[in-house]
C-alpha cells in the first residue's frame, strides 16, 4: 500500500483550505491525525449536520494526501470516504470527535481506462460486465484512517 504523507497546515488551516478548495471555512488547528493535531471547527456557517461537515473536511484531507500532493502518475481519483466509527471525548473542557473512515480510491489513469472501457462496452454482447467490475474492484485501494475534530465551539 502506498505511504501517504501527513499534510501540514503550518498553523493556517483556514488559508490552506481557501487556497486548495476555494472555500471559506472557519477552521484552526491541523489536519486531525491525532488529538494534539485536531481540526478545530470554529463555526458551521452552512448549518450542515456535524457528521456531514466532518466528512467534507476528511474528504479534503484525503484529496490533498492522495491527489493534489502526488506526482501525476501517482495521483488517485474516485476518492470515496465512508464513516466506520465515531467516538466522542471530553478533555479539559473541550469536546473531540475521533472519526474513522474507510477510504477507497483508484489511480487516476486506471480509473479513466475503466470508465472508457465501460462506456464503450456497456450493452454490447461481448462485454463481460462481471469481469469488468471484478478487475475494477481489484484495482481499488482501500485504506482506513482516523480524523480528530475539536468541536467545542459549535456544540
Amino acid at each position: 500500500m502506498p505511504n501517504f504523507k501527513h499534510i501540514t497546515a503550518n498553523n493556517n488551516l483556514r488559508e490552506l483550505v481557501k487556497s486548495a478548495f476555494d472555500t471559506e471555512i472557519k477552521l484552526a488547528g491541523a489536519w486531525g491525525y491525532n488529538k494534539e493535531e485536531s481540526t478545530i471547527i470554529q463555526a458551521n456557517e452552512h448549518n450542515l449536520p456535524l457528521a456531514q461537515f466532518e466528512h467534507t473536511l476528511a474528504s479534503m484531507r484525503a484529496y490533498l494526501e492522495m491527489n493534489m500532493t502526488q506526482e501525476k502518475a501517482d495521483r488517485y481519483g474516485s476518492i470515496n470516504l465512508n464513516e466506520i466509527s465515531r467516538e466522542s471525548f471530553n478533555d479539559k473542557g473541550l469536546t473531540y470527535h475521533k472519526v474513522g473512515y474507510e477510504i477507497t480510491a483508484m489511480k487516476d489513469e486506471e480509473y479513466a481506462t475503466f470508465i472508457n472501457e465501460y462506456k464503450e462496452g456497456y450493452g454490447k454482447d461481448n462485454f463481460d460486465l462481471a469481469d469488468h467490475f471484478k478487475r475494477r474492484k481489484k484495482a481499488t485501494l482501500t485504506r482506513v484512517v482516523n480524523h480528530w475534530f475539536e468541536v467545542s465551539s459549535i456544540l
